[in-house]
């Protein structure tokens, strides 16, 4: 067997395995050995097959089989020996049928190779990471939140802007009958709330359902309807009153702080107050490292330049998928993961200079970590080591949560990087600035 390959360009090359009938006769052969023993042939006793007949009816299945067997094994090792970094995988050439009948054989493979280029993380432009503060607006705000959550609800006669109102969505044609409890500042238009400010026990309210909330989600809870119904769903329902409350705000006492945080964690107004400030700024800080990581993503991607072997990839995503894709289908796939093929790249250069790696008890103990918080909030504080270890088993025993898992310790610790040697600047702000001038939304 002989293996070579021609440089096309710095991105390109093409790799021809010639692979010789010494490479897989004798393996062919005692295949149709083996064939000879077991086949059964009406006319002959079995193992008494003529291997002439053996060789007519199953060697050029038996020989393809192997050549083929012997040309994937042969070109994996030649790409691992040569430590070549081959972008997709290796695209034969379109090359006159192959004569099955000869005793040699070439096969010639396209490759696409990966780019050399360097990363430099020290931009001049500095990349913002913001530490986002829980002022006294928000806290006192979220103080009022609690006391609604732990008040007590009060019978009104009519509905006021504050009401909790019960009732139930209905729309015959569509079977939509669903009992709900609603506030009115969840609905998208302040209109929309107008039109049950006065109303009483028994008053149906008619109502458009296209953009009654924000996210349509909210609308396939409120009507209990299919995913993929409530997306864009644009019929009237209508909504009947059955109830009309308001919550009475609780008492900040040591009764609350007890109900919230446990008997005698908190013991104080200030005590809840820090408390408050303390979990929202937790939840702040996985927010702003979202945000810097992305910033720093789409800096390095903007800023880090190389070529890729495109016109390769284009040819690369028509073969593929399942379905062969058309020239200008491939084309299209290309430019759509051009941007993310470019960070993997990125990613993959930054993890190797600065020797970062994981390994799958780092994946199980994150996957732990998880559990815990989830399991945390349906009041389960103290799992045990084996009801952990038993449900992480379970969770990694899908290579999809496997793969997601992994991701988000590389992010972690791409994140931890990017803070020690990227051009980032601190800026502190409260949460209504940071979302306006991050998203320009109030």
């Amino acid at each position: 067997m002989n293996i070579t390959r021609e440089n096309i360009d710095a991105l390109n090359a093409v790799v021809t395995v010639d692979i010789a009938k010494d490479d897989y006769s004798n393996k062919v052969e005692k295949i149709l050995t083996d064939y000879k023993k077991t086949a059964d042939i009406p006319g002959f006793r079995k193992g008494q097959v003529p291997m002439g007949m053996v060789k007519k009816q199953y060697g050029k299945a038996v020989l393809i089989e192997e050549v083929n067997k012997l040309l994937k094994e042969s070109l994996n090792n030649y790409l691992s020996t040569e430590k070549l970094d081959v972008l997709g995988q290796p695209l034969p050439k379109t090359q006159n049928e192959i004569n099955w009948e000869a005793d040699d054989f070439s096969f010639e493979f396209e490759l696409g190779l990966a780019p050399k280029f360097d990363v430099d993380l020290k931009g001049e432009k500095a990349i913002t990471h913001y530490k986002i503060i829980a002022d006294d607006k928000m806290i006192d705000e979220q103080v009022e939140r609690v006391q609604k959550q732990y008040g007590k609800l009060v019978s009104q006669d009519t509905v006021e802007t504050d009401s909790e109102i019960s009732g139930v969505f209905k729309n015959e044609e569509e079977g939509i009958v669903n009992a709900v409890t609603i506030t009115l500042e969840k609905f998208n238009e302040k209109a929309t709330g107008k039109k049950f400010v006065g109303a009483k026990v028994g008053d149906v309210i008619t109502l458009k359902t296209k953009g009654l909330y924000e996210d349509d989600h909210e609308l396939m809870d409120a009507l209990k309807v299919e995913h993929d119904k409530a997306h864009g769903l644009d019929i009237e329902v209508t909504f009947e009153i059955t109830e009309i409350n308001e919550r009475e705000l609780a008492d900040v006492d040591q009764e609350l702080f007890d109900k919230m945080f446990g008997d005698g964690v908190v013991k104080s107004v200030s005590e809840l107050k820090a408390k408050i400030k303390e979990d929202a700024e937790k939840q702040f800080v996985q927010q702003s490292d979202q945000k810097l990581l992305n910033d720093i993503t789409e800096y390095l991607v903007e800023n880090t330049k190389f070529d890729l072997p495109s016109t390769f990839l284009q040819k690369w995503m028509q073969q593929a998928g399942e379905t062969e894709l058309s020239e200008a289908q491939g084309k299209e796939e290309y430019e759509k993961s051009e941007k993310s093929l470019r960070y993997q790249l990125i990613e993959a250069k930054l993890m190797e200079a600065n020797g970062i790696k994981i390994d799958f008890e780092e994946v199980k103990e994150n996957a732990k970590t998880m559990i815990k918080m989830q399991m945390a909030q349906f009041g389960q504080l103290n799992p045990s080591d084996k009801e952990l270890e038993d449900i992480a088993a379970r969770v990694l025993s899908n290579q999809e949560e496997v793969k997601r898992i992994s991701e988000q310790v590389v992010s972690q610790k791409l994140l931890n990087l990017y803070k020690e040697k990227a051009n980032v600047k601190t800026k502190e702000l409260t949460y209504e600035k940071f979302v306006k001038e991050v998203y320009g939304d109030k």
